[in-house]
């Protein structure tokens, strides 16, 4: 015979198992944390090296010495850049 409160100790005790396979089922892997670390630092880096690349050829389209485009356009890919990592990690 089995009483109610060591049915309810059994169903309690399987749910709890059932929730640590699951839990370990989805755990993100060691490469799966690697590319999302990856893909963070791209989003990140791209738009501030396409900044400083497309200011350093307008300021070479200047005469004389100028930085006032390259330093503005990194600006705005450290911006664009960081406005891309909240948006992914966000999602």
């Amino acid at each position: 015979m089995v009483d109610n409160g060591d049915k309810k100790l059994r169903d309690r005790v399987e749910r709890q198992a059932r929730r640590m396979k699951q839990a370990e089922r989805d755990r993100p892997t060691l490469i799966a944390q690697t590319i999302y670390i990856g893909t963070l630092g791209l989003v990140f880096v791209l738009p501030v090296i396409g900044g400083a690349y497309l200011g350093h050829w307008l300021d070479s389209l200047i005469e004389g010495y100028s930085t006032r485009w390259t330093l503005s356009l990194i600006v705005a890919g450290v911006v664009v850049g960081g406005i891309n990592v909240y948006l992914l990690i966000r999602e």
